[in-house]
C-alpha cells in the first residue's frame, strides 16, 4: 500500500512536459513504469541494471532528500533478498557470473542506514563468490564461468564497484583486497588497450580479451576482441570514477586508477563525433554503414567525463572535456528524450545487448536491436543528468 501511494505521488508530479531536472524526470518516469524494482514480469530477478539504477536513485536521495527514492530502493532490494539474507531471484553463486554483484552496493547502502543483519548476510554471500570466482593465470576474474579465461570491461563495473564498496565499508584495512581491486583494473587495461599499431586506433580499450586465446575473435597478441564497443568502455569509465571515490587515496591503487582515468579521458573526448557530439556504437568504425549513435554509452561517457573534471581528477585547462560532455548532453536531450502524453519521458536508442559469445565483430554489434526505455541506458542518463546539473 505504501508503494502505491509513492507511485501515485510520483505520477501526480509528472504533469509538466519537462521538469526542472532531467535527472528527476527520468528517474520518476522509470519508477512510474515499475523499472528497477527487482522484478521482471512480476518475477524476482537479480539484475545489474537494477543496481545501476538504484545507485542513481541513491545519489538523487542524497541530493534532494526525497524519501520516495529510498523507499523504492528498499522495495527493489527486498524483492530479491529473503528476510534471512538469502539472495534469490535466479541468483546462484555456482554460476560464477559477475553481473549480479552490481546489486551488492544497494545492499551495503541499506545495511549502513538500517543496520539490518539481512543486508550484511546478503553482501557476505556476494563477497564469498569473489573468494572462489575463477580467474585467469594473471588473476583476472572470468566474466562468467561459461566464458573461461575471458575478461570483459563490463565485469569491472559489475564486480569491482561492489568489491571496493564492501572493502571500504566492512574491511577498510584489507590491503590484499585493495591490491586485488587495483589489479583487476590494471589487467583489463593492459590486455585490452589499443596499441600504436592497431588498425582504427582510438587509443581506447577493446570490449574484452581471452587469456587462453581460444575464442574465435581472440587476437594473436593479447587475445583481445576486435572492436571498441561504446557501452563496454562506458562501464569501465564509470567504474573508474566511482571506485576512485571509494579506494583510499593513501593506497597505491588510487594512483594507478587515477593514471588510467587520465590516460583514457582525452581519447574518449576525441572519439566523440564532431558534428553530433555523441559516440558511435562501434567507436573503432565511425561513420561506417550500419553504425549509429548509441545512447547508453554516450550517457556513461558524459557522466564519467563531467565527474572526473568536477572532482579535479582530470584537468581540463581549455574546457574541451566539459565542452564535449555538454555538447553530447544537448544532443541526448534533443534526440533521445521522448516526452509522453502522461507526463513521463522515455529514453530511446539503447542497444539491448553486446556480448563476446559470438564473433565480436562489427557486424555482430550493429545487428543487435535497440530498445526504448532500456534501463541500462536510462539509468546512465539519470547519472549523466545528475552530473550535468552540478555544472
Amino acid at each position: 500500500m505504501i508503494l502505491i501511494y509513492i507511485l501515485l505521488g510520483i505520477a501526480s508530479s509528472l504533469t509538466h512536459a519537462k521538469p526542472d531536472s532531467y535527472a528527476t524526470w527520468a528517474a520518476n518516469s522509470a519508477i512510474a513504469r515499475g523499472q528497477g524494482n527487482g522484478l521482471s514480469n512480476g518475477v524476482p530477478l537479480v539484475a545489474y541494471d537494477d543496481g545501476e539504477f538504484q545507485w542513481a536513485l541513491r545519489l538523487l536521495y542524497e541530493r534532494d532528500g526525497n524519501e520516495s527514492y529510498l523507499d523504492y530502493i528498499m522495495t527493489g532490494a527486498n524483492n530479491i533478498v529473503f528476510d534471512n539474507g538469502t539472495v534469490h531471484g535466479s541468483y546462484d553463486v555456482t554460476d560464477y557470473v559477475l553481473d549480479p554483484l552490481r546489486t551488492g552496493p544497494t545492499f551495503l547502502f541499506l545495511y549502513n542506514i538500517t543496520g539490518e543483519s539481512k543486508w550484511k548476510t546478503a553482501v557476505d554471500i556476494f563477497r564469498g563468490q569473489l573468494d572462489s570466482h575463477p580467474r585467469t593465470a594473471q588473476g583476472q576474474f572470468w566474466h562468467k564461468l561459461i566464458y573461461p579465461n575471458q575478461g570483459w570491461l563490463d565485469g569491472i563495473y559489475m564486480g569491482e564497484v561492489f568489491y571496493a564498496q564492501y572493502t571500504h565499508d566492512l574491511q577498510p584495512s584489507n590491503t590484499t583486497a585493495w591490491d586485488d581491486i587495483t589489479s583487476q583494473f590494471q589487467l583489463m587495461f593492459q590486455n585490452t588497450i589499443q596499441n600504436a599499431t592497431a588498425p582504427n586506433n582510438t587509443h581506447l580499450m577493446y570490449h574484452g580479451y581471452d587469456y587462453s586465446h581460444v575464442a574465435v575473435w581472440a587476437s594473436p597478441d593479447r587475445g583481445h576482441s576486435p572492436e571498441v564497443w561504446d557501452r563496454a568502455l562506458g562501464w569501465y569509465m564509470m567504474a573508474l570514477v566511482d571506485v576512485l571515490d571509494i579506494i583510499p587515496t593513501s593506497h597505491p591503487g588510487y594512483a594507478v586508477l587515477l593514471h588510467i582515468l587520465q590516460t583514457l579521458t582525452p581519447h574518449v573526448r576525441d572519439a566523440a563525433d564532431r558534428l553530433s557530439g555523441v559516440w558511435w556504437l562501434v567507436i573503432t568504425q565511425p561513420g561506417r554503414a550500419g553504425n549509429y549513435f548509441e545512447s547508453s554509452g554516450s550517457a556513461m561517457f558524459v557522466y564519467a567525463l563531467l565527474k572526473a573534471v568536477r572532482l579535479g581528477r582530470v584537468q581540463d585547462p581549455d574546457g574541451s572535456i566539459v565542452g564535449t560532455a555538454k555538447k553530447a548532453y544537448g544532443y541526448m536531450v534533443q534526440n533521445w528524450v521522448v516526452p509522453n502524453a502522461d507526463g513521463t519521458m522515455s529514453w530511446n536508442n539503447t542497444v539491448v545487448v553486446g556480448s563476446l559469445n559470438l564473433a565480436g565483430d562489427f557486424d555482430y554489434y550493429i545487428s543487435q536491436p535497440t530498445d526504448i526505455n532500456d534501463l541500462k541506458g536510462l539509468a546512465a542518463f539519470v547519472l549523466a543528468s545528475i552530473e550535468y546539473e552540478k555544472l
